[in-house]
C-alpha cells in the first residue's frame, strides 16, 4: 500500500499508532495479533492494538553491528535465533559471516535477557493461520523489520502485514516483498532518521515497555476465562479455560485437544459454539512452542504420547475445577484427532463422548478397540482415500460411532462460520451422550 499525505512530524508514537489503525483495520480479519518491535515500536503497537481491539505482544529483533563500528548495521537477528545478514554490506567491507560470530552471540544473549524481562516465562503467541501485524515506530534501512518479517513468515501466518508510520523510500521498496501488505503513512524523500519525524521521541525503558504490555490485551485473554498451564511427563502444556456466560446453565465440560492452534479463529469458533450450548471448554495445545519451532511445524510425536498429554488435561480439569461432571467430552482436530481416541482409551471412566475433526484416526489403530465413549467422526468429502481409512478405523471401535462428511473439515476456512457449524454439531453429540 502506498503512503498517503499525513501531517508531519507526529506528536508522539501513540499518535502515530492511531494514524495507522484505520489503514490496518481491513487486514486484521483472521484472529489478528499485533507484534511490536521493542522498544520504540511498542507504544505505536499498543495504541494500534487498542484501537483494533486485538492482542498485543512483542517480537524481539536485534541489530547486528559491524565489528568495531556497532552503529553500522550489517544484519539483524530475531528471537528465534535466525540471523538475517546484509551480504552486500559484508562484501563492501570485506567481512565474512564467520567474523560476526562474537557479535551475533552477544546479541543472542541480549535477546534472551529481553525475552525474560518482557515475557517472563510466558511463551510467545501462536502465529500460524493468523493475520499478524508487525509494527515499529519507523524504518530507516529496513534491516530489523526484514528479520522480524522473515521470522513471522516461518510461522505460516494467514496474512503478514508490516505497519510503520514513517519509512525511508529505500526501506519501503526493500520491505514490500517481505510482507503481504505494507502500511506506511509517509515515506519522505529527505528521510535521514526515524526520530526527526516525531516531536517527542524519548527513549523508552524496559519498565515502560512491560507496563504497556501489561495494559494490553494479551493472547489467550480475548475470551473471558483463564490461561492455564498443565504439566504432563515433564512438558508444560498451555491452554485456555472458558466457561459459558451463564454459570447456571453449565451442562458439562469439553477438552479440545489441538496441535498448536488454540489461538486460531477457527478453533475458537468451534469452542464458542460449544459454550453457547452450555459446555465449558478447555482448549489445550498438545505441542509446545519449542517442539513446534524445532520441528518447523511438523513435530513427530505419536498419538500415544499426545493422547497421554490430552488425558492429563482431563485429569487437571476434573481435579482443579468444578466445571466437569461425572465425565467430560473430548474433541480432537487434525493431528490431535487420533490423540483424542488414544486418550479416550486410556481413561475410559472419565470420558463420556468423543468427536474428532479431520486427521488420520487410523494412526490410532492400537487404541481403537479400547475406546468406550460414543464417537462422532467428521471427515472431508473430497478425499476418498482418507475417507476409506476413516471408515476402516470407525469399524474398529466397539462403541456407537457416526461418520459425517463435512466439506472443509481438514482445514476450516478463515472467518469462523465453518467453525461454529462444526462446534454446533459436536455440541449436539456431546449433549446426547454426556
Amino acid at each position: 500500500m502506498s503512503p498517503v499525505p499525513v501531517s508531519l512530524p507526529f506528536a508522539d508514537r501513540a499518535e502515530a499508532g492511531r494514524g495507522l489503525a484505520e489503514r490496518v483495520r481491513p487486514f486484521a480479519v483472521t484472529d489478528p495479533v499485533v507484534l511490536a518491535l521493542p522498544r520504540g515500536g511498542v507504544p505505536v503497537g499498543a495504541e494500534l492494538a487498542r484501537r483494533l481491539g486485538v492482542p498485543l505482544d512483542v517480537l524481539l529483533v536485534r541489530k547486528i553491528g559491524m565489528p568495531g563500528h556497532p552503529e553500522y548495521g550489517v544484519g539483524a537477528i530475531a528471537e528465534d535465533g535466525h540471523a538475517c545478514l546484509d551480504h552486500a554490506a559484508l562484501a563492501r567491507h570485506h567481512l565474512s559471516p564467520e567474523a560476526l560470530a562474537p557479535v551475533i552471540e552477544d546479541e543472542r544473549e541480549e535477546l534472551r535477557r529481553r525475552l525474560r524481562v518482557y515475557r517472563g516465562g510466558r511463551s510467545g503467541p501462536v502465529l500460524t493461520g493468523r493475520d499478524v501485524i508487525v509494527v515499529d515506530d519507523g524504518a530507516a534501512t529496513g534491516g530489523t523489520a526484514r528479520a522480524a518479517l522473515r521470522m513471522v513468515r516461518r510461522r505460516r501466518p494467514a496474512r503478514l502485514v508490516l505497519a510503520v508510520p514513517v519509512a525511508s523510500p529505500s526501506a519501503l521498496q526493500a520491505l514490500r516483498a517481505e510482507a503481504d501488505e505494507t502500511v506506511v503513512l509517509s515515506a519522505p524523500e529527505n528521510f535521514q532518521a526515524v526520530g526527526e519525524w516525531y516531536r517527542h521521541f524519548d527513549q523508552l525503558t524496559d519498565a515502560e515497555v512491560t507496563a504497556l504490555l501489561a495494559e494490553a490485551v494479551t493472547p489467550g485473554e480475548a475470551d473471558t476465562g483463564w490461561t492455564v498451564h498443565i504439566e504432563s511427563g515433564g512438558v508444560r502444556l498451555d491452554g485456555d479455560l472458558v466457561a459459558p456466560e451463564d454459570p447456571e446453565k453449565v451442562r458439562g465440560a469439553a477438552v479440545l485437544g489441538l496441535g498448536h492452534e488454540r489461538h486460531a479463529a477457527q478453533q475458537r469458533a468451534v469452542a464458542a459454539a460449544m459454550r453457547d450450548a452450555g459446555f465449558a471448554t478447555l482448549l489445550l495445545d498438545l505441542v509446545t512452542p519449542q517442539e513446534w519451532e524445532e520441528s518447523q511445524g511438523a513435530p513427530e510425536i505419536g498419538p500415544g504420547e499426545l493422547g497421554a498429554r490430552l488425558a492429563e488435561g482431563v485429569r487437571w480439569l476434573r481435579s482443579s475445577t468444578d466445571l466437569a461432571g461425572p465425565r467430560v467430552a473430548l474433541f480432537g482436530a487434525g493431528a490431535a484427532a487420533p490423540a483424542a481416541l488414544a486418550a479416550a482409551a486410556a481413561i475410559p471412566a472419565d470420558v463420556g463422548a468423543v468427536a474428532v475433526l479431520g486427521g488420520r484416526i487410523d494412526m490410532a489403530e492400537e487404541y481403537l478397540p479400547g475406546v468406550r465413549a460414543p464417537t462422532l467422526v467428521l471427515v472431508p468429502g473430497e478425499d476418498s482415500f482418507i475417507r476409506e481409512l476413516t471408515e476402516w478405523a470407525v469399524g474398529r471401535m466397539p462403541v456407537p460411532a457416526e461418520l459425517r462428511v463435512v466439506p472443509g473439515a481438514e482445514g476450516l476456512l478463515p472467518g469462523g462460520e465453518e467453525g461454529r457449524a462444526v462446534g454446533g454439531a459436536v455440541a449436539e453429540w456431546f449433549a446426547r451422550y454426556l
